[in-house]
């Protein structure tokens, strides 16, 4: 079967890609942004509660779907060079995603249940737990911002450029 017979995975006529990258667009810098509020604000950590998490892991989800649909979209058009610049960030995104989703689940069990165990015993260890997690937050969250945003960036100037 010819690939150009197939038009990969559609929603109404529409490629799936461009529908459901605007999820990942919104949802990864949201769960990024209440990663980081939940790190350093511990009233935006008590509110966020278990909703960071399910968040990112919802991203988690939905970022190979659309890096699916992309390459079966990318499989349509051909070889184009900003295409490819665009799915090779595109591919990049999961791994950071997913770190987003240990260091938020992580966090979310230590605030929940480590925090108040360890206190009594060491406020030292919890002292340091709360540096450890600051850092992973702030990388993780920080990769998959920029990520995110390359990957975006290219593929705007892959469809308008």
């Amino acid at each position: 079967m010819d690939i150009l017979a197939d038009p990969g995975p559609q929603v109404s006529g529409l490629p799936l890609h461009p529908l459901i990258v605007h999820a990942v667009v919104v949802l990864v810098p949201l769960t990024a942004l209440a990663l980081l509020l939940s790190t350093f604000w511990p009233a935006a950590r008590r509110r966020l509660g278990v909703v960071t998490p399910l968040a990112a892991l919802v991203a988690l989800i939905l970022v190979p779907i659309t890096v699916w649909a992309g390459e079966a979209l990318a499989a349509q058009v051909g070889p184009i060079p900003a295409v490819q610049t665009h799915e090779g960030w595109g591919r990049m995104l999961l791994p950071w995603v997913m770190w987003m989703f240990v260091v938020a689940l992580g966090q979310w069990i230590w605030y929940r249940w480590g925090v108040p165990r360890v206190r009594e015993r060491s406020r030292t260890a919890t002292r340091v737990m709360a540096v450890v997690w600051a850092a992973l937050a702030v990388v993780t969250a920080g990769g998959a911002l920029v990520i995110v945003i390359l990957t975006g960036e290219s593929g705007a100037r892959a469809v308008w450029g």
